[in-house]
């Protein structure tokens, strides 16, 4: 299992806005380079991309939750 950690402290979003479908949900493989969420800092949206592929992603944030750098953002297997 591996983890995908907060790049920064700020607002995790897991879609680009409240209209559209998230980037990933929970259960979906991801492949490294995949946006999996975004961090919103002051205004400004962050990506937050998977460094790894990996199968059967479960967020540990939910949508609009206030993370800190370094805080898990979701598990991968």
């Amino acid at each position: 299992m591996a983890q995908i950690l907060s790049p920064l402290p700020g607002t995790f979003y897991r879609s680009s806005s409240p209209d559209t479908p998230p980037f990933k949900a929970d259960g979906d493989d991801v492949t490294a380079g995949d946006v999996i969420g975004l961090i919103e800092v002051m205004k400004s949206f962050h990506e937050v991309k998977a460094e790894i592929s990996g199968k059967n992603i479960r967020f540990a944030a939910d949508n609009e939750d206030p993370v800190m750098a370094g805080a898990p953002l979701a598990d991968i297997d």
